[in-house]
């Protein structure tokens, strides 16, 4: 049986969890056969910078860290299902993605 795979990408956790929940609703209403949200390992992108401008004074520095969770969804591909889950309203800040695998 063919199924979609649901590829999610964000740095804000919450959002990511709530289009979770909605893809999880509609797997429920719809009753097709979902496995997940499976997660992925988190990719820490991380910039260390000098706190003085000029060079001049302390060595001090500044760490940033910008974390991008993933999770992975499958579910039976049902017409009805795919058309509802394209309908969840996604954020600009969540990438996702969906494939048809046989």
């Amino acid at each position: 049986m063919p199924k979609a795979r649901i590829n999610l990408a964000s740095a804000d956790i919450g959002q990511l969890n709530e289009i979770c929940n909605a893809i999880k609703d509609i797997a429920a209403k719809t009753k097709v056969k979902m496995s997940g949200p499976i997660t992925l390992p988190t990719k820490k992108l991380k910039l260390t910078t000098r706190k003085s401008p000029d060079g001049e004074g302390k060595a001090s520095w500044e760490r940033y860290e910008l974390r991008i969770h993933k999770r992975l969804i499958d579910l039976g591909v049902d017409e009805r299902a795919l058309r509802l889950v394209m309908r969840v309203p996604i954020p600009e800040e969540v990438s996702i993605e969906i494939a048809v695998l046989d």
